[in-house]
């Protein structure tokens, strides 16, 4: 399998299979996160990115909110440690500072908290459950990370 992959923004209307294909795999069945918590209203209006394999295949999603949380960042298990969460990430950092956004927030899962501090992302606060898993909130101010 080839290890090449684009990011792109998404777009709702053609990417919502997609994207809710990769939801389900990572958050529903692999972390077993309650179907209903997954869906929410606001993701329709919400900045996503997808990942796309050679096949055109969505391998990889991650989503931006008016106000400026990061969330949903999920790679399909035979793609990761390949650049996909980087890629996705630098791709969302960038529309937020396309929008003028002074800074963004996540909520990480507890496991990838060191990636994102490798991306100048700063840990607040305890840790907390969330679905049933341990997340950290996570910060970045983008107008000293350029």
């Amino acid at each position: 399998m080839s290890h090449a992959f684009i990011v792109r923004a998404a777009d709702w209307n053609l990417d919502e299979s997609g994207i809710a294909q990769v939801r389900r795999a990572v958050f529903i069945a692999e972390q077993g996160v309650p179907e209903a918590l997954e869906w929410e209203a606001i993701d329709a209006q919400c900045a996503w990115f997808v990942a796309l394999s050679p096949a055109q295949a969505v391998v990889g999603i991650v989503r931006l909110t008016a106000a400026g949380r990061i969330g949903r960042m999920a790679v399909m298990p035979a793609w990761r440690r390949r650049g996909v969460g980087r890629a996705l990430l630098a791709a969302v950092l960038q529309r937020a500072r396309d929008l003028g956004m002074s800074a963004v927030h996540l909520s990480a899962q507890t496991h990838a908290v060191g990636f994102y501090v490798s991306h100048g992302f700063i840990a607040e606060g305890p840790e907390y459950l969330d679905a049933g898993i341990p997340h950290r909130s996570m910060n970045l101010n983008l107008k000293d990370a350029a």
